[in-house]
Order: C-alpha cells, then sequence, then structure tokens
C-alpha cells in the first residue's frame, strides 16, 4: 500500500492548497491512505473544529499535530469527540485528546498512527521514546502498519527515535521545521524515515511567514508580528510504500507541488 504524507499546513494558503492539489497527488500516486499534520492550520498556529473539519473533507484521513496544538483554545473542547485529530502522544496523560489511533485505509486495511514531540529545545514533556514503545506495542497487536509523525527540533533526537524504532514501525517521519531534508532511506530493519518533511505554505517565505517580519526580529530582537506571506504554496510531503503483510516500508519518495 502507499500512503501520502504531507508537512506541516500552514494557514489558508497551506489548507488551499490541500484542498486543490491533494486529488491529484492521490489519484498520480495511487495513495491509499493519506496523513498531514495541521498544528499551524489556524492563522499559523493552532487549529480550529471548522478547520479540521475542511481539511477532512479535502480527503485527508489522518491529522497530526505538535506544540502549537493548543494555541487555539476550543481545541480543548472538541478534540476528544475528533478521534481523526491526534496530540502528541508524550503530553500528560491529564491533558485532552488521542496520541494515537487505528485507522481505515481506501482499501478497508487497518493503518496505525503515533504522534510523538521532541524534548531537546522544546518543552520537556514525557519521554518520546518511552511513550512510542508503548504506543507501538498496542497498536501492532491490530496491525503491522506504523507511522510515526516525530514532531521535533534535533535532527539528532529525530534520528534517535528512527533507529530506536527501526523494524519495529513502518515509517517515522519528522516534522515541526518546515524544511524539508534530503536524508529520506529505509533503515536497516525496515523502517521509512526522514528526518521533515517539510511545509505546505507560501514557497518564498521563512517557514511560512514574511520574510520582511522575521528578519526585523532577528535584527532588532523585539516582538514583531509574524503574519503568513502571500505568492505561490508548495506542498511538500513523502509517499511510502510499504508491504500490507510485514508492514516493513518499500520505499520513500519525497514530493514537491506547486499550487
Amino acid at each position: 500500500m502507499k500512503i501520502l504524507f504531507i508537512g506541516d499546513v500552514v494557514g489558508r494558503p497551506g489548507r488551499e492548497a490541500v484542498r486543490k492539489l491533494l486529488p491529484q497527488i492521490k489519484e498520480e500516486e495511487n495513495i491509499d491512505f493519506s496523513i498531514a499534520n495541521v498544528e499551524n492550520a489556524a492563522g499559523g498556529s493552532g487549529v480550529t473544529e471548522e478547520i479540521v473539519n475542511q481539511i477532512l473533507e479535502a480527503g485527508l484521513d489522518c491529522l497530526t499535530s505538535g506544540d502549537h496544538i493548543w494555541r487555539k483554545k476550543e481545541v480543548y473542547k472538541f478534540i476528544n469527540r475528533q478521534p481523526r485529530l491526534l496530540k502528541p502522544a508524550n503530553y500528560p496523560e491529564i491533558t485532552p485528546g488521542n496520541g494515537s489511533g487505528v485507522f481505515l485505509s481506501q482499501k478497508g486495511i487497518k493503518v496505525g498512527v503515533i504522534n510523538l514531540q521532541g524534548r531537546v529545545f522544546m518543552e520537556a514533556i514525557d519521554c518520546p521514546f518511552r511513550v512510542a514503545m508503548r504506543e507501538m506495542e498496542k497498536i501492532i497487536r491490530e496491525t503491522p502498519i506504523i507511522v510515526v509523525d516525530f514532531h521535533a527540533e534535533a535532527t539528532s533526537e529525530k534520528e534517535a527515535m528512527g533507529w530506536y524504532l527501526d523494524g519495529g514501525v513502518s515509517a517515522v517521519i519528522g516534522t515541526h521545521t518546515h524544511v524539508p531534508t534530503a536524508d529520506e532511506k529505509i533503515l536497516p530493519k525496515g523502517t521509512a524515515y526522514i528526518s521533515d518533511v517539510g511545509m505546505v505554505g507560501p514557497k518564498y517565505s521563512i517557514l511560512g511567514r514574511k520574510p520582511s517580519q522575521i528578519i526585523e526580529r532577528f535584527i532588532t530582537q523585539m516582538p514583531t508580528r509574524f503574519d503568513i506571506a502571500e505568492g505561490e504554496v508548495e506542498l511538500q510531503g513523502v509517499v511510502i510504500e510499504i508491504d500490507e503483510e510485514t508492514g516493513r516500508a518499500k520505499s520513500i519518495k519525497r514530493i514537491a507541488r506547486i499550487c
């Protein structure tokens, strides 16, 4: 089977690109299941119930997130009733929402998804490595096909997670930096890996924001408004081919489409 994983969806431009490009990509690549990180989908930070519904209606099967998931307070009220929107599983158990789930592909095949958040240069939440093993052991009872979104800052932490889970999950996909890396590979025991899948956002921007405002912040070190940039939008992602019987990845390739 083929799984599409697209990077952090940034604001309205990112959402529009998903709506326009996703059907075409799914047809061209023969996609069975699709995932996107949506923690920046509402104005560039956070997500609302209306936006979640819009993105799911565009054809995505599962939505992951990261540290910005809590930026819009309304998420506290609806995340428990929307199982296809995941929070990082290593947030304290008292927080609302689910950090993993098992979903059906277009062919009726079960696909497990685990959402994790790193701790290097980020909040010191629960250990993502221990939580990854806990969630994997639960899901493996239902399906060998498991995709991990590891939302983290440090490449070293991401690579460590890839090697730690090699052979136990189908793919470890890095998110958070909005910059795609060129290190996609199949690890020795059959897990697909990439340090960062990139974003769905304005191509001529700094992480989806207007360059002038980001530069001003660096020069002045004063609080600055970060608006979503304008212009053509690039959808970045990966397509992973997975053996349905073993859960091992056969291939992983980067894709990019302009809208």
